[in-house]
């Protein structure tokens, strides 16, 4: 992903779930006063939820004027590529996750996937993302009766 759109890596911790939001959101986490809605990489790619460690991190990436949180196995490394080294996803039959895919990179040995943002968090997962910050009603206080 783009260098520029992390704001700050964490420590995984636990968050608090919410109803009746996809599989891929984890919950949410109050960072500063924000509400911040996290989202686990490996089930929007279609694999099985993350069960999170002590190793896992959340990255936190504005997206589309918006802060999420994407909950990762681990960060190693920050490359710096130039634009002629991507190189485009090889044709193949859609595969979950593949989409979200802006292209491939050699790094050494290795190759390493580009991940778009904006392809990622398109429509209803951002739509999840703002249900997870929503200002909701609260009980009654206990000076409600007061005065």
């Amino acid at each position: 992903m783009d260098i520029m759109a992390v704001r700050e890596i964490r420590a995984w911790s636990e968050t608090t779930p919410l109803p009746n939001t996809p599989e891929v959101v984890r919950g949410v986490i109050n960072m500063r006063g924000a509400i911040v809605p996290i989202f686990d990489l490996r089930a929007r790619f279609g694999m099985p939820r993350t069960e999170p460690t002590k190793y896992n991190v959340v990255i936190i990436v504005s997206v589309a004027s918006r802060i999420v949180g994407i909950l990762v196995d681990a960060v190693s490394d920050i490359i710096t590529i130039n634009e002629d080294e991507i190189r485009p996803m090889p044709e193949m039959e859609q595969v979950s996750g593949i989409g979200f895919m802006e292209g491939l990179i050699t790094v050494g040995e290795r190759m390493v996937g580009l991940i778009g943002l904006d392809r990622m968090f398109s429509g209803r997962m951002l739509d999840a993302a703002e249900g997870a910050a929503r200002p909701m009603l609260a009980g009654p206080s206990e000076n409600a009766g007061a005065a």
